[in-house]
């Protein structure tokens, strides 16, 4: 079952995926994002990512696993 949403303000015009992912605990370091991307189902709206570098903007909803982020 998927949490509530977290909502993610943002500070700048946007965040990588992998520093998303950093920033809320889901990986340690940011090396280990290219691993993490690999191994785990992490989706994007809704479709599947598997780019660190991707550069997520204000309304964009990011699922891994059973948590949801949404970017403000």
């Amino acid at each position: 079952m998927l949490k509530m949403s977290e909502k993610i303000k943002l500070e700048t015009e946007f965040i990588t995926l992998g520093q998303l992912l950093k920033d809320e605990g889901v990986i340690a370091t940011g090396g280990q994002a290219k691993w993490f991307l690999r191994e785990n189902s992490v989706l994007v709206n809704g479709s599947p990512e598997d780019r660190r570098g991707k550069k997520l903007r204000t309304g964009d909803v990011v699922v891994v696993g059973d948590q949801s982020f949404e970017i403000e």
